[in-house]
């Protein structure tokens, strides 16, 4: 009796998904889509919890405190990793292993449609001449650092316009307050589609199926990618055989239907976002490296967090 008793114990202890968000966010969301299935696929209930503050540092602190038994699972965004890399929480990126990655949201470069600047060498070539205004959401965030790789590549110079977030950002080129900005494909489709906006580059390796027409960044010879992602990760010191069950788990989950169609509202596929864990702990410690050498060079001043400054970067060939 005592036996079956702690089998069934087990079989009904829940599994934490820790997230930084408040309820209802795009990454609680996210956790809620991908859960699901994964109840049933991991025979365990799953418990959303939010540990909000320090740009991920408590859901991280928290992380730390659990047992490496794979029943607590972070879900993760590059705000986590630019928090490890700032030093700001107790977690080192070796101290987990992504197990699953669940979107794989690609950056475009866009002007307004109505815009002098068709192509990305016109940007290029007007930005040597005099830096351009580029809108992100929040200086140290995911546009930034991908325009700071991509200034970097570029040899250009660019003033940096932060907006607090990404609405806000593509509001202000619809609005014509800033020449150029970064949204994700999801954020884009629509103003895209419409001519609202001209999108010049997707900043990635290679072109996107669903916009043939759009050049990737590396085939114009310019090896900057930028997207942005929502993963899930576990203690690195979690026994293999279980970073292994949750990993197949996770992806046989966010490929069936449910998953699949919300994928799909943002613009997106399975086959170009859920990934297992050889593919997404490899996608996360590069992503890592890329936001350590960049941040570098993106430290923000006080005007610029409150979002009414400016900060400049770039760098001369």
């Amino acid at each position: 009796y005592g036996d079956h008793r702690d089998l069934h114990t087990a079989y009904r202890r829940q599994r934490q998904m820790c997230i930084r968000d408040r309820y209802g966010g795009g990454t609680d969301t996210t956790a809620r889509m991908a859960s699901i299935r994964s109840r049933r696929i991991l025979k365990t209930d799953i418990r959303i919890v939010s540990k909000r503050g320090g740009a991920g540092a408590k859901a991280q602190n928290y992380v730390l405190t659990r047992p490496a038994d794979g029943y607590t699972v972070m879900a993760l965004t590059q705000t986590h990793l630019y928090t490890m890399a700032r030093g700001k929480s107790n977690m080192k990126i070796d101290d987990i292993v992504g197990v699953a990655r669940a979107m794989d949201d690609p950056t475009f470069i866009t002007v307004s449609g109505k815009s002098k600047y068709k192509t990305l060498d016109d940007v290029i070539n007007a930005s040597k001449k005099a830096p351009l205004n580029w809108g992100v959401a929040n200086i140290g965030g995911t546009e930034h650092i991908g325009l700071v790789q991509f200034a970097k590549e570029a040899g250009i110079k660019v003033k940096v316009v932060p907006f607090g977030s990404g609405a806000q950002m593509v509001q202000a080129l619809m609005a014509g307050k800033i020449d150029a900005t970064l949204p994700n494909v999801s954020e884009a489709t629509n103003q895209v589609a419409d001519g609202t906006f001209r999108a010049l580059v997707v900043l990635a390796e290679k072109r996107l199926k669903d916009y043939p027409n759009v050049p990737s960044s590396y085939e114009l010879g310019i090896k900057a990618k930028c997207s942005t992602t929502r993963g899930y990760a576990v203690l690195a010191s979690t026994p293999k055989p279980i970073i292994e069950k949750i990993s197949k788990g996770l992806v046989k989950a966010m490929k069936h239907k449910v998953f699949a169609n919300y994928l799909a509202s943002a613009g997106l596929t399975v086959e170009g976002s859920v990934a297992g864990t050889a593919v997404w702990d490899k996608h996360l410690k590069e992503e890592f490296k890329v936001a350590q050498s960049c941040l570098l060079y993106t430290s923000p001043s006080p005007r610029d967090q409150r979002g009414s400054g400016v900060a400049g970067c770039g760098w001369k060939k």
